[in-house]
């Protein structure tokens, strides 16, 4: 089931929505839920970090869409984001708060039915789950909750969104494993998830939880590279 919030306050563009994601539900037989909210403030007030997926509209009174998306990525960062705006240039700035993409009005179902894929797409990969082995016996992950994995002696260390883990292993079985799924390699003791970089300064990843990872020298052209294909594999604007 995907949980999907509407936040419009045009009615006709709010319907529009609504009728889309129940064909998109039949046409591709996706349970889903939807609720809607006519106002950005009312849905931020109340917001709980149980959505998949956020439609938002930019042009609001009382709090504009980009406002609200900067208070939703403090209350969820794994919430998928589309806007729903007839400027593109406000819509082009979604790569401030990581939104997947946006969709012009008038709104048309192909275009719905491409944006909606794409987030369906993106929720699936965010709830994937790895088991890791540890010394007393298995832990299960989401990928989206693992920052970096660290090389420390003979043991893994998982730096996730809940603490760091030990794991066994080697650092190049995982890398094998998880870089389908936009872990690289920076350094010979650090694989890192594309998804938690915030930045990137010169030899230094700056990551969600403002913790920092250096990058390879001899290493940093071709990690940028895989970087720069894995945001665009995400569509990131």
């Amino acid at each position: 089931m995907y949980k999907i919030a509407i936040v419009e306050d045009e009615q006709n563009a709010a319907n529009k929505l609504a009728e889309y994601l129940e064909k998109y539900a039949d046409q591709y037989d996706v349970p889903i839920s939807i609720d809607a909210f006519g106002d950005a403030m009312d849905f931020i007030d109340h917001y709980r970090p149980t959505y998949d997926i956020v439609f938002m509209d930019i042009e609001m009174p009382f709090m504009n869409g980009m406002d609200a998306a900067r208070q939703l990525r403090q209350l969820d960062q794994q919430v998928v984001l589309i806007f729903v705006t007839n400027m593109v240039q406000y819509a082009s700035k979604g790569y401030e708060v990581d939104a997947l993409d946006y969709i012009i009005k008038p709104l048309r179902y192909g275009d719905f039915e491409r944006r909606m894929k794409k987030a369906v797409t993106r929720r699936d990969n965010d709830s994937q789950t790895i088991m890791v082995t540890h010394q007393s016996g298995v832990r299960r992950f989401l990928l989206r909750e693992i920052r970096y994995i660290e090389v420390m002696g003979h043991k893994l260390l998982f730096h996730t969104e809940s603490g760091v883990y030990n794991g066994s292993g080697t650092l190049l079985e995982v890398e094998e494993t998880l870089k389908k799924h936009g872990f690289l390699r920076c350094k010979n003791c650090y694989l890192v998830n594309t998804k938690h970089i915030t930045a990137v300064e010169g030899l230094t990843l700056l990551l969600s939880d403002g913790s920092k990872l250096s990058i390879s020298r001899l290493r940093k052209k071709i990690f940028m590279s895989e970087m720069a294909e894995n945001i665009g594999n995400e569509n990131v604007i």
